[in-house]
């Protein structure tokens, strides 16, 4: 008895979509499971389970290993899951924040951002970068880094090898700026309030912020992890600015198609904002506030792994100097900014 198989265009959604979403599940439990060797070996993660997923990604595409029957699922994570997870990311905020440190300090960590933003796209436009591979810089660069990156991701439609390169090439010299904050911090005689904000206004991840802030003592990283999270809070506000002028200039392109619409705000987007307004209001409790970003974050790791497993090295290779140029140069006018805000507020 001949036995005759469904070819893949009858099969349905979800069944096309299993096999890349397994594959994409691996890799991140394996990225998660090195990251946590990590801290058994060395004490702490140097690079998080979000970078090893894309680099353990792009390491098995470029090697070959990707088949085609998992594009469907891969691209469905890559998208998708990234977005539920960007708007997962607004029960993580509060406003509330706001009340308990100074104006002149909030007002300069605002103005700080959006200068490094500007300034970093700049950067990246003046030394070849395409569009959006220099906003995903300068939005990883001037806010929290990986977490910015796949933000603004998906708001602009960025391509997987622009999405993996700002990613890669930040997190690592994240790495070194968090090493190097205590030693700059000495040089310039700060005290540890100000080396603690300093961190919070520099470095890209909060347990980044909290182990350069460490040695400097627990009110620094009490300073630290407090301006850091006021930073992170201009998530919102700037991926939203994005979207909406990439969004209008897409409108704009496409008057020409007849029946076509596009939205001006994602629905991540609003559903982010939305989930901010009912964390500042207590209207979603700290229990649900944990559960969502714990979720979060393990949707962002699954969505890092697909972006890795649809980027050949090959194709990201030739813009490696110049991200990483944008990325230093970035780095340096964000400490030099950092310092001009501490003494602006005072806190030298």
């Amino acid at each position: 008895m001949i036995v005759s198989l469904s070819p893949p265009s009858r099969l349905s959604v979800w069944e096309r979509r299993l096999p890349g979403l397994i594959l994409c599940l691996i890799v991140a439990c394996a990225a998660v499971g090195i990251e946590r060797l990590e801290v058994a070996l060395l004490g702490k993660a140097w690079l998080d389970a979000i970078v090893i997923a894309i680099l353990a990604g792009t390491t098995m595409r470029t090697g070959g290993l990707v088949q085609t029957i998992s594009h469907a699922g891969i691209d469905f994570a890559g998208r998708f899951l990234l977005e539920v997870a960007v708007m997962l990311m607004g029960t993580s905020i509060s406003f509330s924040l706001l009340a308990g440190v100074g104006l002149p300090l909030v007002g300069g960590i605002v103005a700080l951002v959006i200068l490094m933003i500007v300034c970093s796209f700049a950067i990246g436009r003046m030394l070849g970068l395409p569009t959006k591979m220099a906003v995903l810089v300068a939005g990883g660069n001037a806010i929290c880094g990986n977490s910015a990156i796949a933000a603004i991701a998906p708001a602009i439609e960025a391509d997987c090898e622009d999405v993996a390169s700002a990613v890669a090439f930040t997190a690592v010299l994240g790495v070194i700026l968090v090493l190097l904050l205590p030693v700059i911090t000495a040089a310039l005689s700060l005290s540890s309030v100000a080396g603690g904000t300093l961190a919070g206004l520099t470095v890209y991840a909060v347990p980044q912020v909290i182990a350069a802030a460490a040695p400097l003592g627990a009110v620094a990283v009490q300073f630290g992890t407090v301006v850091k999270l006021i930073r992170v809070m201009m998530l919102g506000p700037v991926v939203l600015v994005l979207s909406l002028l990439y969004r209008r200039r897409m409108a704009d392109n496409a008057q020409q198609n007849a029946g076509r619409n596009v939205a001006l705000i994602p629905w991540f987007i609003i559903g982010f904002l939305g989930m901010a307004a009912l964390r500042s209001i207590g209207i979603i409790p700290d229990w649900f506030a944990e559960i969502s970003h714990s979720i979060s974050i393990t949707l962002t790791i699954i969505a890092m792994a697909a972006l890795g497993l649809s980027v050949d090295v090959r194709d990201i290779r030739a813009a490696g100097a110049r991200v990483s140029l944008t990325v230093i140069l970035s780095l340096t006018l964000l400490i030099i900014g950092g310092v001009a805000v501490i003494h602006a507020v005072g806190l030298h």
